[in-house]
C-alpha cells in the first residue's frame, strides 16, 4: 500500500487512491434489501460507501454529500462511471439533508448513511493539517470556514482551552494540558505542536499520546458534535415509514449521542417519568432500532485497515408498524 499521508492534494488521483471504507461488509449487508430509490451517504470522501452501494444495489441511486470540494471533485470523477446514478451535494449534511428531501420527496429517500468525523480523503492529505507529522496546522473539514486549528491553540484562552481537552477529547488532565498548550505558545504546524506538548501528553501503548489532544481540536474547529446532533434533528423531523438510518462514529462522544437519540426515537411513551398514568398517547415511536449492540470491525479488517477499530454501526428503521 502507498504511504498515505504523504499523499498532496496535487498528486490527489484515481490510481494512487488508498481508501477502503470502514466496515463495508456490515454496509453492504445492512444495505442489501433496498431495490428502488436514493439512498443518501452525507459523508461522501472518497466516495468507497457510495461506490460500494452502487455495485450491490443496481435499481438504487446515491446522493453524496461533502463540505469539502476537493471531495466533491474526486469522487465526481471516480463515480463518473454510474452515470445520473450518482448525484453530488457540496455543503454540510446538517444545512442539505433537508433541501435534498424537499427536493427529491421523503418517499423516494430510502436510506441515509453517515460515515461522521474526519473523512479519510482528508487525513490522507498532508497539507490539510490533520496528521500528526503534518507541516500544516489546519484541520478543517471545509476550507472556506474562518477557523483553524492554529487560531484554536495559538488565541484560545486557558478556561476555553480546558472545556474543549476534557468535553471533546475527554483528557483527565484537561487543565494542565490547556496551561502547557498556552505557555508553549506559538505553534505554527501539528509536527511542533505536539512535539512541545509532548511530556504534557497521555502516553498510551495503543494510541499515539497526540490522538486525544487533535481529537478534541479537530471537534471545535469542525463544530462535529453540533453537526451530528443537527443531521439528526433534521431526520427526526422527517415523516417516513420506510427510511433506514446508518452512523458509523469513531468515539465515544459521537456514539453517545446516536445511541441515546435511537432510543429516543423507539420509545412509544415520551411522558415525563413523574407522569403516573401516559398521557403522550402512547404511540410516538418512530420505528425500531436495528442494532441493538454496534456493528464492529472484524479482526481481519483491523489488520487490514487499523483505521476501522473504533468505528461503530448503529442502525435504525423508521415505520408506522412500530406506532
Amino acid at each position: 500500500m502507498i504511504d498515505i499521508i504523504s499523499i498532496k492534494k496535487s498528486e490527489l488521483t484515481l490510481e494512487n487512491i488508498p481508501h477502503i471504507p470502514v466496515l463495508f461488509n456490515e454496509v453492504i449487508e445492512q444495505y442489501s434489501d433496498i431495490s428502488e430509490g436514493y439512498i443518501i451517504d452525507c459523508t461522501l470522501g472518497y466516495g468507497g460507501h457510495t461506490s460500494l452501494l452502487l455495485d450491490n444495489n443496481p435499481n438504487i441511486k446515491v446522493i453524496g454529500i461533502d463540505q469539502d470540494i476537493t471531495a466533491i471533485n474526486f469522487s465526481k470523477k471516480r463515480l463518473e462511471k454510474y452515470g445520473d446514478r450518482f448525484i453530488a451535494v457540496q455543503g454540510r449534511f446538517s444545512d442539505k439533508i433537508s433541501e435534498i428531501i424537499n427536493n427529491y420527496k421523503i418517499e423516494n429517500i430510502k436510506a441515509i448513511l453517515a460515515d461522521i468525523g474526519v473523512s479519510s480523503l482528508q487525513l490522507d492529505q498532508a497539507d490539510r493539517g490533520f496528521s500528526f507529522e503534518s507541516e500544516e496546522l489546519d484541520m478543517r473539514m471545509n476550507q472556506d470556514s474562518t477557523l483553524s486549528a492554529k487560531e484554536v491553540v495559538n488565541a484560545y484562552s486557558i478556561k476555553e482551552l480546558e472545556v474543549i481537552l476534557r468535553e471533546y477529547g475527554e483528557i483527565p488532565n484537561a487543565k494542565k494540558l490547556a496551561h502547557a498548550i498556552v505557555d508553549n505558545r506559538p505553534y505554527t504546524s501539528a509536527k511542533e505542536l505536539s512535539a512541545k506538548l509532548k511530556s504534557s501528553l497521555f502516553q498510551g501503548k495503543k494510541i499515539h499520546p497526540s490522538t486525544l489532544l487533535f481529537q478534541a481540536i479537530r471537534i471545535e474547529v469542525n463544530d462535529e458534535l453540533g453537526e451530528l446532533k443537527r443531521l439528526l434533528d433534521a431526520i427526526e423531523s422527517f415523516e417516513s415509514d420506510s427510511l433506514r438510518v446508518g452512523i458509523i462514529s469513531f468515539h465515544s462522544l459521537e456514539d453517545r449521542i446516536v445511541k441515546q437519540r435511537f432510543s429516543l426515537w423507539s420509545k412509544k411513551c415520551i411522558c415525563p417519568s413523574e407522569v403516573m398514568r401516559c398521557i403522550c398517547g402512547n404511540d410516538n415511536a418512530k420505528g425500531k432500532i436495528i442494532t441493538k449492540k454496534p456493528l464492529i470491525a472484524t479482526t481481519k479488517e483491523i489488520k487490514e485497515n487499523p483505521r476501522s477499530r473504533s468505528a461503530k454501526l448503529r442502525l435504525f428503521q423508521m415505520s408506522d408498524n412500530a406506532r
